[in-house]
């Protein structure tokens, strides 16, 4: 079980979402993005340094959201997310191709990677927990 850490980033009422490059795995798919915990991180610290070794963004991180397990083919995860405001970004984007600020009951119009999906069904529900 690999255990990953995403941020739920609002920014005027709007979620941020990004599609992975078609070269990675689950390329094309939408996610909030973030990345997996390293050995010695708290799941804060692993957040923060993913989102800006990948998108070269600063957020507030609020507080935990919920989680969300899933099994691929070759892996399984644990996808933990945090509520975050975002603060500041250079438009750098290393793992993905495209982003969106998305309204929260329009995310599940996206193709969004399926550990996402739970999770962005109770954001649509207005569940804050």
């Amino acid at each position: 079980m690999i255990k990953v850490v995403c941020g739920i980033i609002y920014k005027d009422e709007k979620i941020f979402i990004c599609r992975r490059k078609p070269s990675k795995s689950l390329g094309g798919f939408w996610e909030f993005p973030g990345g997996k915990i390293e050995h010695d991180e708290t799941h804060e610290g692993s957040l923060t340094r993913e989102l800006m070794e990948e998108l070269e963004m600063e957020v507030e991180i609020q507080e935990f959201y919920d989680s969300s397990k899933y099994n691929y083919d070759q892996f399984s995860i644990e996808l933990i997310a945090y509520i975050c405001t975002y603060k500041s970004w250079n438009q750098n984007l290393t793992d993905h191709d495209k982003f969106e600020w998305v309204d929260p009951d329009k995310l599940l119009d996206w193709k969004l990677a399926p550990a996402d999906v739970p999770l962005a069904k109770k954001i649509k529900e207005g569940k804050r927990h």
